[in-house]
């Protein structure tokens, strides 16, 4: 099965909730890679990468995020691989 690649950008109470660990997790459990890191403007935004189904259900859990975060608006942008081994935060 091929792999997608997805540029999303969190929007909402989304810093300061532990949404970087959570979304490593998530995704280390999906079996999805790539990047996520805090943006100056106070929103998330991840690089990742997997098999479209796990894709779907990383998106999913995205837009809920951990307990303490309120996602107002999620962006996907598609766009090619980058060939990440593993999910890291980056800073």
């Amino acid at each position: 099965m091929a792999k997608i690649h997805r540029q999303i950008i969190v929007k909402g109470k989304v810093q300061g909730v532990y949404f970087r660990a959570s979304t490593k997790q998530a995704a280390e459990q999906l079996r999805v890679t790539g990047q996520v890191k805090n943006l100056p403007d106070g929103s998330v935004w991840i690089a990742a990468e997997g098999e479209e189904p796990a894709m779907e259900k990383f998106i999913a859990w995205c837009r809920q995020g951990p307990p303490h975060a309120i996602v107002s608006n999620l962006q996907l942008t598609a766009a090619p691989l980058q060939h990440f081994t593993e999910f890291e935060i980056v800073r």
